[in-house]
């Protein structure tokens, strides 16, 4: 189990105040300073973590630097058996910070973010740096073969925002290229019926056109404080570090090596010798060169993001993916462009709820909160009222969401997936959610450029004639 992180941004406590906690490792953490025994991991250089653990000697308890990733030792500074470290505990993490907070599935992306907030960057320049990290240290998840919305609270304004990035048919697309399987439902996410040979989850034809790096980058031009260059930085490093190769990325790996393997260079990548990649088992921290990942998010820095889409390294994507079998060309990655948009808003309770609209899942939120709130559950109690409540309002707005939502229809109403929350000292906020959509998205890594490419096509309804159904140029129905 692994669960989301978080970094703070925040002035020195004194010494002896707990602060915080997290989860790492199964374990419930607690931070405080510790001068004389200083640990560094990107750049809170003054903070170390006390283990409290249930069901195991009092001799076991000890102090874990972060840097070893999962080794532990005994007061003594000797190291501790690997199974002395089995008993989990789930816990939500629970971050204070002064000067802000960032929020991640991972904590090197998390203290990414909150370095940047350290530097004197605002939210939308840490959120841009986390999420660019994130397609480095969880590559399964997220990365610049995907696509995403942000929205961005700014509080000078008193105003919200959001970018739309989301991926899009190919201009050729064709609806002949998914034929249905009868008689059977899709094999991930959505209830439609499924394809062929799954030609919308896996495979070139999966692939949508990717938004991610474009997004991104207005993102940063139009809100942040940081130049491109600077904010790629951190996910530079990452990459030529290469993928941390710890228990749970060798179980994800394992996990989908089926799938993996149909592909030549995410076989080669990712399956060396034909087998998935084992974590030391000394409980170390190995590492997994992700193809040429590496000098494609160099070329991006040095180039700027417009490389990506007009540029060599647009023609090495257009290239691969067509040499594959993609229905993508180099007018599709030319044609594309984020917009900036404004939310969907709407009071509950004692809130107000932003949301991004469009193609996106806010619509259905608003309509989902609109069911709920006449019905004025209260309190914070598990209730079964309640709960019921709530699940009969999203099956109803998933029903209608799937049957009559798309680009093609009303729109907006009368799965493996990144998300990151910054807060910073001004009290901007940024939600960004970022996606390849299924693990390991497509499962096609471009050779040339060390891209994992997204499966952005199965968010369309394969059959014809729908408001979500496949057209060239359109925008899927997404659940972000």
């Amino acid at each position: 189990m692994v669960c989301s992180t978080a970094a703070r941004a925040s002035s020195p406590r004194p010494m002896g105040d707990w602060s915080s906690t997290a989860s790492f490792m199964g374990h419930t953490l607690r931070e405080r300073r510790a001068p004389r025994e200083r640990c560094t991991h990107s750049g809170l250089d003054d903070s170390a973590f006390r283990i409290r653990r249930t069901n195991i000697p009092d001799w076991t308890e000890g102090r874990v630097d972060r840097r070893q990733c999962g080794r532990r030792y005994s007061r003594r500074g000797e190291r501790m058996p690997q199974h002395f470290t089995e008993h989990w505990q789930i816990r939500k993490p629970a971050v204070r910070g002064d000067r802000g907070v960032v929020a991640t599935q991972h904590h090197v992306a998390s203290e990414v973010g909150a370095a940047v907030l350290r530097d004197g960057g605002n939210a939308v320049d840490a959120a841009v740096s986390a999420g660019l990290a994130i397609g480095a240290v969880e590559p399964w998840m997220s990365g610049i073969g995907g696509g995403g919305y942000m929205t961005v609270h700014l509080a000078g304004e008193d105003a919200v925002r959001v970018v739309e990035f989301g991926m899009r048919a190919p201009l050729a697309a064709r609806p002949e290229d998914y034929p249905l399987a009868e008689g059977t439902t899709g094999a991930d996410t959505f209830n439609w019926p499924a394809v062929v040979g799954d030609a919308n989850v896996e495979g070139p034809l999966a692939v949508a056109t990717p938004g991610y790096v474009n997004g991104v980058a207005l993102a940063l031009e139009t809100f942040g404080t940081l130049s491109w260059e600077r904010a790629i930085e951190p996910a530079c490093r990452l990459a030529a570090d290469g993928l941390l190769l710890d228990w749970y990325a060798a179980h994800k790996i394992a996990s989908h090596a089926r799938h993996l393997a149909r592909f030549e260079e995410t076989r080669r990548v990712y399956l060396a010798d034909g087998l998935p990649p084992r974590a030391p088992s000394d409980g170390s921290v190995g590492a997994l060169r992700l193809g040429n990942l590496a000098s494609t998010y160099r070329r991006l820095q040095k180039q700027g993001p417009e490389d990506y889409y007009q540029g060599a390294l647009a023609r090495d994507i257009a290239a691969d993916l067509e040499e594959v079998g993609s229905r993508i060309r180099l007018e599709d990655l030319e044609g594309y462009d984020a917009f900036l948009a404004d939310p969907l808003e709407r009071r509950y309770r004692d809130a107000q709820v932003a949301a991004p609209g469009h193609m996106t899942a806010g619509p259905s939120l608003m309509h989902a909160l609109s069911l709920v709130e006449p019905k004025a559950f209260r309190g914070t109690a598990p209730d079964l009222e309640a709960v019921v409540g709530y699940i009969e309002a999203l099956r109803r707005v998933y029903d209608y969401r799937i049957e009559h939502i798309g680009e093609g229809g009303e729109g907006v109403l009368p799965t493996h997936t990144s998300h990151l929350c910054v807060a910073d000292a001004d009290g901007n906020l940024v939600s960004l959610t970022q996606t390849i959509m299924s693990a390991f998205g497509a499962r096609i890594m471009l050779p040339r450029t060390g891209i994992l490419m997204n499966n952005g096509m199965m968010w369309f309804d394969p059959r014809p004639g729908r408001p979500n159904s496949v057209t060239g140029g359109r925008r899927p129905l997404c659940n972000m």
